[in-house]
Parts: C-alpha cells; structure tokens; sequence
C-alpha cells in the first residue's frame, strides 16, 4: 500500500511540475477559437492604435502600409486533366485523396505537418510560404471555401486568467474560411502576422498565421476577385478559392 501511495504522490508531483514549468502551454490548451459574427464582421483598421496584446504581451502595431500589389493575379492557365496535389490525408482519415476531377481551377493547401502553405493554378504550383497554424492540432482539417477577405480587421479573444488573451487590431490580408462541419462564426482563417516571426511553428488559436508580405501576394491572388474593392464577401457567381487542410501539426 505504501509503495502505491509513493507512486501516486511522484506521479502528481510530476504532473505539477509539468504543468508549472509549461504554464503558458498548458493554459493556452484551455483557451478555445473565438467565435466570430459573420453579418456584422467588415473591414476595420483603427489609424491611432499603436499596441496590440498577444498572450498578455503588449506588442506593437505597424503603421498601415500601401499594396505592393497593383492588382488581382488574372487566370493564365487553363484547368488541367493532372494535378501534382498531394494525397490530403490526415491521420484522423479527416481529408481523403481527392479526385482530379473535383479540383477547383485555383486551390490553397495547407500541410500541418511541415507547417506549409501551397498555392496552385491547376497542376502549378504559384506560391509556397512558410507558415504557423494552431498549438494542439487547433487548424481543422478538411475542405474549406474562403467567404469573406478582409483588408484589415480586428481580431480578440482569449483569457486574461489564463495568459492567452488577445487583443489585435489591424490584422492585414484576412480570408476566413468554412464547411458545414466548421461553420462562418467559429472564425478560422488565414491572414498575415505581425505580432511574432516564429513561422514554421505552431503559434496560434487555431488560423493560419503567415508573413505579412506572404498573405498580401495570396490575398490579391485567391477568390472570391475583389472587383475593385478592398475587401469582398464571396457569391455564388463570384466563389471563393478551395482550402484543403490536412497533416497533423508538430507539438
């Protein structure tokens, strides 16, 4: 009896020291996605903010920065019978193999496993940027379509108890995406960063966090086309680009 009592007080022990050696870890496994209001959800960016909080971390905000992209990226390609996707197949069976006759003209894949973003017009690949998804496997796997881009937006959430409160205003190149299992209001998305450069790693809530300069080239390049505008709301005559999201994230 004694030797068991031994082992259930090193385990708790253990336990405990885990737990206050990887406080902000452990905390920020309890702080869920925020939730999001798509009918009132606009572009928003606020001139006279100069801080952002991050994980209760005050950082600052860049001054607003003017496109270098003079416009949308126009089709140059046309729908291929091949396709150099991968098998998007996470081990949760999430994603399976997608046929070639499926594929959107334009798609966007994300690996979580090597912390990757792809961007392709039929079998060519136009972009690959490095990125940082969600801690604990937060980034949904599946297929996803963009429904709104937002030039500039607000994003919160978080807990102050617990270390992992967010306040960030002026988040650039925001498109959020959604399927019937992963609905408009819980807030997935993919958009730049300014507020940490630690791409290649889990780092967020749950979206997909890249470089500023990398999410402006898939902002002006993904659908639904902005037709002018800075930020749009897909249609069904004016869709958004296809997300494919499989992997599972390195811990």
């Amino acid at each position: 009896m004694k030797t068991w009592k031994a082992f259930l007080l090193s385990f708790f022990i253990i336990v405990f020291a885990v737990l206050i050696k990887e406080r902000s870890t452990a905390l920020f496994f309890l702080s869920s996605q925020a939730r999001i209001n798509p009918e009132v959800l606009k572009e928003e960016f606020d001139p006279l903010c100069k801080e952002a909080v991050c994980d209760n971390k005050i950082v600052p905000v860049p001054e607003k920065q003017e496109s270098t992209v003079q416009k949308e990226h126009e089709p140059t390609l046309t729908p291929s019978s091949t396709t150099n996707l991968q098998k998007a197949e996470s081990e949760s069976g999430e994603v399976a193999a997608v046929e070639t006759s499926e594929l959107p003209y334009k798609r966007i894949e994300v690996d979580l496993t090597n912390q990757r973003l792809y961007a392709y017009e039929g079998e060519s690949q136009v972009h690959n940027f490095l990125v940082s998804t969600g801690k604990f496997n937060r980034t949904p796997t599946g297929r996803f379509k963009i429904w709104i881009k937002l030039r500039y937006t607000k994003m919160s959430g978080g807990s102050k108890a617990l270390g992992t409160y967010y306040y960030l205003p002026n988040v650039p190149y925001v498109m959020y995406f959604y399927n019937d299992k992963y609905p408009q209001h819980q807030g997935y998305g993919i958009h730049g960063t300014y507020w940490h450069n630690n791409f290649g790693h889990p780092m967020s809530h749950g979206c997909i966090n890249l470089k500023t300069s990398d999410a402006e080239k898939l902002y002006y390049w993904a659908k639904p086309d902005l037709n002018g505008k800075s930020s749009i709301r897909s249609t069904e005559e004016n869709p958004g680009t296809e997300v494919i999201i499989y992997g599972k994230a390195p811990s």
